[in-house]
């Protein structure tokens, strides 16, 4: 305790060269605790939308068919596979829409209704599309509130009729607005886009493009077994049906997707906190120098205190205390400050839906890497301080 009051009071005494001293750890400190915490709040919002995407659902692209396109009856055939349960496709292009006088690009997408039970979607008025309207070839369509409200001017427009490259679809759907933001990633839309569904049929109908072989799907398991499972069968499916060419198709489920932000949170977790870390370093380099200066000016005392008795110990235990409060003060200010820091970012970007937080485990490591750097940086100067022989540190005149 006598040690802590002699280090506080030198600490005190100098309080423009203590806040020098510790702007390295501050800066270092909340480098670390800020950049991570960035990192994880991203990753965590990211993770997020993609586990929204279908949770339980893959996406299947045929890349070369081989003269054996897949068709709506393979898919209404591979649905009643015991691992694998609904299956939709995908098909999508920019259009004009058209109401009255207004006009918009809208992302025009068309598949068929085991979609919606797919992408967990949800409805704010009317109904999804129906097997019937995919089998005739109905007009009809699904919209996103965004184009309810920007293109006809309110959201309760069932029945409207909307212009969509030239030929009239009724409404007969409008989806929430989370919902339809969650398919909008799905099918390369996403929020604030003006997106309609179509019946696949009536899509390629519309197109000048799109064929009634499809080339992209989306699939869940069915109840009771697993992403693997289907995963293993539709694999299998697609191998024995393109001659074992497994470059003729590809999967991806929304595991590999979160599996693969898993990896890249961690990548740039270790390369952003070792840059912070050098940071650390380079502030406990600037504590060691300063030490070395505050030793020097003390040598009288030091001189001094060990001629009435003062142990090695005691001079060891005196300085190193010094160096440590000084890092553990820089890394409280570190700290607040980076809560200062997320707090405000937090509130600028809360219109995204992020949101960032201090993780606790960061903000230990932050605290248990400045003691380390107090107690390393300290040593020498300590040290040098507690070797001193008492007649020497007398007569020394500085």
């Amino acid at each position: 305790m006598q040690s802590f009051k002699m280090a506080w009071k030198s600490i005190s005494g100098n309080k423009l060269r203590t806040a020098l001293t510790m702007l390295g750890i501050i800066i270092g400190v909340m480098a670390l605790v800020i950049l991570v915490s960035l990192v994880n709040g991203a990753t965590s919002s990211v993770t997020d939308t993609v586990s929204g995407m279908g949770k339980d659902s893959m996406a299947v692209s045929v890349l070369d068919p081989k003269d054996q396109p897949v068709s709506l009856e393979d898919l209404h055939t591979w649905m009643q596979e015991e691992s694998i349960g609904l299956a939709a496709p995908l098909v999508q292009e920019q259009g004009t829409g058209e109401y009255g006088a207004e006009t918009g690009t809208v992302q025009i997408l068309g598949t068929t209704a085991s979609y919606y039970g797919i992408q967990g979607l949800s409805l704010r008025l009317g109904r999804f599309l129906k097997a019937t309207d995919v089998e005739h070839h109905n007009a009809v369509c699904v919209v996103n509130e965004e184009l309810a409200d920007e293109l006809i001017g309110y959201v309760d427009c069932l029945g409207e009729e909307i212009s969509l490259n030239g030929m009239k679809y009724q409404i007969v759907g409008v989806l929430e607005e989370e919902s339809a933001a969650v398919s909008g990633m799905a099918g390369n839309g996403g929020n604030h886009t003006l997106t309609a569904y179509l019946p696949y049929t009536s899509f390629v109908r519309l197109s000048t493009e799109a064929t009634l072989d499809i080339d992209s799907f989306y699939l869940e398991a069915a109840e009771g077994h697993t992403m693997e499972e289907a995963e293993r069968r539709m694999t299998a499916i697609l191998m024995e049906r393109f001659s074992q060419d497994e470059d003729a198709f590809s999967i991806r489920s929304q595991d590999i997707l979160e599996d693969a932000m898993g990896d890249i949170t961690s990548i740039l977790t270790i390369l952003l906190g070792g840059i912070a870390a050098i940071s650390l370093v380079v502030g406990g380099i600037g504590i060691m120098n300063i030490m070395l200066v505050t030793v020097t000016e003390r040598t009288k005392e030091i001189g001094i205190r060990k001629a009435i008795g003062a142990t090695r110990g005691a001079i060891l235990r005196q300085f190193l205390i010094e160096a440590i409060v000084l890092c553990m003060m820089g890394c409280a200010i570190g700290i607040f400050g980076s809560w200062c820091v997320l707090q405000a970012v937090t509130t600028v970007v809360s219109s995204l839906g992020m949101k960032f937080a201090m993780n606790g485990t960061v903000v230990l490591a932050a605290v248990v890497f400045c003691f380390a750097i107090g107690l390393v940086f300290g040593l020498y100067p300590a040290n040098k301080a507690a070797k001193m022989k008492p007649i020497d540190a007398l007569r020394y005149s500085g």
